[in-house]
């Protein structure tokens, strides 16, 4: 399945913030999803850094893809999923947009925020674990 999906980018969405870390973990969260995903992945962000979603998007030019992934790393789906990331991706109700790059339509999808899921209540039962043990409970 990995093969069918190189011509498919992912765009990796964060929010966005004056502290650093969030730059860092979002450009963290994507060179983890690079180092497993065939076809091309890029980075954007919401509010405040550098590439903005739009640039995100036009970052594809010369890939040859014929699908972007906007892809939240977000936990929920917040107005900033529901509606300003839509919007920002240029989508109607449909639920995805069409994008033109190199005299090409390609279509833009949005995926779910990462949501409630047993790797991530396994992450954070592993958080509470190192804050027993550091803090000695």
């Amino acid at each position: 399945m990995a093969d069918s999906l190189k011509d498919t980018g992912i765009l990796v969405l964060g929010h966005g913030s004056r502290l650093p870390y969030n730059r860092e973990l979002i450009e963290s969260m994507a060179s983890m999803i690079r180092d497993i995903h065939p076809g091309p992945v890029r980075t954007a962000y919401l509010n405040m850094n550098e590439p903005d979603i739009h640039a995100g998007l036009q970052s594809f030019t010369g890939t040859e893809i014929k699908k972007i992934v906007a892809l939240p790393v977000f936990l929920a789906s917040g107005v900033h999923v529901s509606k300003d990331i839509p919007r920002e991706l240029g989508m109607s109700g449909t639920g995805n947009a069409i994008l033109k790059q190199d005299g090409e339509d390609i279509e833009v999808l949005l995926a779910e925020p990462l949501g409630a899921d047993e790797c991530i209540a396994n992450l954070a039962y592993r958080r509470f674990i190192a804050c027993c043990e550091n803090g000695l409970v």
